[in-house]
């Protein structure tokens, strides 16, 4: 299937080119000669209560302990204060390199302004940190294109579209809610122009209607991705908006744990009887509790982003400092964090149907199909 492209760059991702940095950050002098054992990597993960980060931390950790690091992983619980502090302890204790996924990718300058000064580099994972100059690199997936491939799952659930692109059966007017990310979350915006540029066509064309008139990322965002705050709004949306006897047709989420709660409001609410089926409703992460209500026929998609590749470009890039090295981007234009444009390695994204668990998720080993029936990793 056309959308399964990370088997493509899955080469590109093992492969690292550098180029010489003029001996700054960790790197330099006779620390080029240090063993991997006497080495220290800080990893601030920003919270527990979602299982993707929990995976991330894992997958970052395991990668460099096999190669023989030293790991400082650190989870901030969301409480930006926490992770601030974890940080500077990071940076005190003498670690080499950090590699920080930011709860707010703005409250960390003075942190990264001590890791400049003390020649420690700095590797945003996936949230982009913001104005600041001392960040050095970014990896991340296609914010972008996560944002189109939510909106086209919508599309191809609600049969205005195929697959392919192509024009679908249906002509609507269906009825759609918005939701977006954390506003303090760099990607958020991303992931909501790249849906809004795609849904906006339909919209304008009528083919579909977001009945409660809230349309602006202000108005939609959910603070720090809460599962609890998003089904709280899609029970204000119904009651406000859809008491007229009405339904939704369709809910453009951004995140399984947000999914997760829209469906919960809407099964609240009467949704999933035969007479009043469930709406299409989008995510991302692929969780595991998520891919088993895509499984049941419940959810209707998820955005993989396998954080297995992720996590292992953050090493190579974390490698290519501690050796003098700049790691290779491949975006060098996008990321503009309101200080620089930050060196980047995007990776790609897939979408997920029912269809594709077993090849996309299954397959590749990241679930087993007991945990994918179970709705729960195994241990």
């Amino acid at each position: 299937m056309n959308r399964r492209f990370v088997a493509v760059i899955g080469g590109a991702v093992l492969a690292l080119t550098v180029a010489a940095c003029g001996g700054e950050g960790a790197g330099s002098g006779d620390e080029e000669s240090a063993a991997p054992e006497d080495r220290v990597i800080g990893v601030s993960m920003p919270t527990q209560t979602s299982e993707r980060w929990i995976a991330d931390g894992d997958s970052v950790r395991e990668q460099l302990e096999e190669l023989g690091y030293q790991v400082d992983l650190q989870y901030a619980g969301d409480d930006i204060p926490t992770q601030s502090q974890q940080v500077d302890q990071m940076i005190t204790q003498g670690a080499d390199v950090l590699i920080i996924a930011a709860i707010d990718g703005t409250a960390l300058s003075s942190q990264l302004q001590a890791a400049a000064d003390a020649d420690i580099p700095v590797i945003a994972y996936d949230r982009l940190i913001r104005d600041s100059e001392n960040v050095d690199f970014y990896v991340s997936f296609d914010n972008y294109r996560v944002g189109v491939a939510q909106a086209t799952a919508l599309l191809v659930g609600l049969g205005l579209q195929t697959e392919d692109g192509s024009p679908g059966t249906a002509t609507g007017p269906f009825n759609i809610e918005l939701f977006a990310g954390s506003l303090d979350d760099n990607n958020a915006h991303f992931f909501f122009d790249g849906a809004m540029d795609t849904l906006q066509p339909f919209i304008d064309d009528g083919s579909l209607v977001v009945k409660s008139g809230q349309m602006d990322i202000e108005q939609v965002a959910i603070l720090r991705w809460q599962q609890e705050t998003a089904q709280r709004r899609m029970e204000d949306l119904l009651t406000s908006s859809y008491s007229d006897g009405s339904r939704v047709d369709g809910v453009l989420s951004p995140f399984d744990g947000l999914s997760r709660g829209i469906l919960t409001a809407l099964q609240n609410a009467g949704y999933g009887a035969a007479a009043n089926p469930i709406p299409v409703v989008t995510g991302q992460d692929a969780e595991i509790a998520s891919v088993k209500l895509i499984n049941d026929g419940v959810q209707n998609s998820t955005i993989f982003k396998d954080t297995r590749l992720l996590a292992e470009q953050a090493v190579i890039a974390a490698e290519a400092f501690l050796e003098g090295e700049e790691p290779e981007a491949n975006d060098t234009e996008t990321y503009d964090n309101g200080v620089k444009v930050v060196p980047s390695y995007l990776l790609p994204v897939e979408t997920v149907y029912r269809d594709d668990i077993q090849p996309i998720l299954v397959d590749s080993g990241y679930y087993t199909a007991e945990e994918v029936a179970a709705g729960q990793t195994e241990g």
